[in-house]
C-alpha cells in the first residue's frame, strides 16, 4: 500500500486546482494540444474509471477519455468537480491489498500489478494539475516527494507518441526540479499562459 499515500496526495492537488476553475474557465485552451480545461478534466475522470476497471478485472469499453482521444470534455459533464469526485471515490473504493496485486496488461508497460499503475496515475495527475493551473494562470507547486517519485517513474517508463507524452523539452538553466519534470513530460512551464 506504499503507493497509496503519494497517489492520494496527487489527487488532492488535482482536486484543489479543479475546484478553483471559474465557470468561464472550462473552455480555456490547456497545455494539452487541442484540449480545453474541460477536456483535461474529462480525461482524468476517464482515468479513474479505467483504474476501477483494472482493479476489478472489468473491461472499460468507453474510450472517450483515453490518452489521445479527440474530445474527452463530455465525460466531465456540466459539473466537472462533482463528476471527478464521484469517479475518484468509486475508484478508491475498489483499491485494497488484493486488487492492488491484480495483474493487467498495459501497452508499452507489459504485465504489471495495479499498484504500479498508481505511480503512472500519480504522474498523470501532476501533469494535468499543472495543465489546468497553467491555463488559468495559477502557479501550481507540487510536493517535492511527489516530484521525485514521478520523475523516477517517468525516466523509466514514459511513452512518447501522439496522445501520450510529447518530446522532452530543454528547460532554462538553473531550473527547479518541478520545471525539469514538466519539461521531461513535454511541458514548457517557463512559457506564458496560452491565450
Amino acid at each position: 500500500m506504499d503507493t497509496m499515500e503519494p497517489y492520494r496526495r496527487a489527487q488532492d492537488t488535482f482536486d484543489a486546482v479543479l475546484a478553483a476553475v471559474p465557470g468561464t474557465g472550462w473552455d480555456r485552451p490547456s497545455a494539452c494540444t487541442e484540449w480545453t480545461v474541460r477536456d483535461v478534466a474529462g480525461h482524468v475522470i476517464w482515468g479513474q474509471r479505467q483504474l476501477r476497471a483494472w482493479a476489478t478485472g472489468a473491461e472499460l469499453t468507453d474510450q472517450t477519455g483515453a490518452p489521445g482521444a479527440p474530445h474527452p470534455a463530455p465525460l466531465a459533464g456540466d459539473d466537472p468537480v462533482t463528476t471527478w469526485r464521484a469517479a475518484r471515490a468509486e475508484a478508491l473504493a475498489t483499491l485494497n491489498e488484493e486488487t492492488l496485486t491484480r495483474i493487467t496488461t498495459i501497452p508499452g508497460l507489459g504485465d504489471v500489478p495495479v499498484s504500479t499503475l498508481l505511480t503512472l496515475l500519480t504522474t498523470d495527475h501532476l501533469a494535468h494539475t499543472w495543465d489546468i493551473g497553467h491555463a488559468l494562470g495559477v502557479d501550481v507547486r507540487f510536493d517535492e516527494a511527489l516530484i521525485h517519485g514521478s520523475f523516477a517513474w517517468a525516466r523509466a517508463n514514459v511513452v512518447r507518441r501522439p496522445g501520450f507524452f510529447g518530446p522532452e523539452l530543454d528547460p532554462p538553466a538553473d531550473t527547479d526540479e518541478q520545471t525539469a519534470l514538466l519539461a521531461f513530460l513535454g511541458r514548457a512551464a517557463w512559457q506564458p499562459v496560452p491565450a
